[in-house]
């Protein structure tokens, strides 16, 4: 015996938050800092985002953070997608104000 189903609506409300943030710091993104964003960025359940251009890079990943090679100076393009979207957003622009603690 089939049950008749009506059609299914599914409503996703998706937080989307970018910026743009300067490596301020003298020695750029290199493992201490690295570290620190992929462990400020996995404190969050919003996925995070982080590069140049179309290339983004998960932020939770110290390796492909790493693989960046963003020097000081470099701009790079932050987006979360996700429930405390903003909320992430937010930390990583605060890693990159204070310089990730380093000056």
């Amino acid at each position: 015996m089939f049950t008749e189903v009506g059609d299914t609506f599914i409503v996703m409300l998706v937080s989307v938050a970018e910026a743009t943030v300067e490596v301020r710091n003298r020695l750029g993104l290199h493992l201490r800092a690295a570290s620190a964003l992929a462990q400020t960025a996995a404190k969050f359940a919003s996925q995070v985002m982080i590069g140049r251009g179309k290339n983004l890079v998960n932020a939770k990943s110290m390796t492909s953070l790493m693989m960046l090679g963003a020097a000081q100076g470099s701009k790079l393009k932050v987006r979360a997608e996700g429930a405390d979207a903003r909320e992430a957003l937010k930390a990583v622009q605060s890693l990159f104000d204070e310089r990730f603690g380093e000056e």
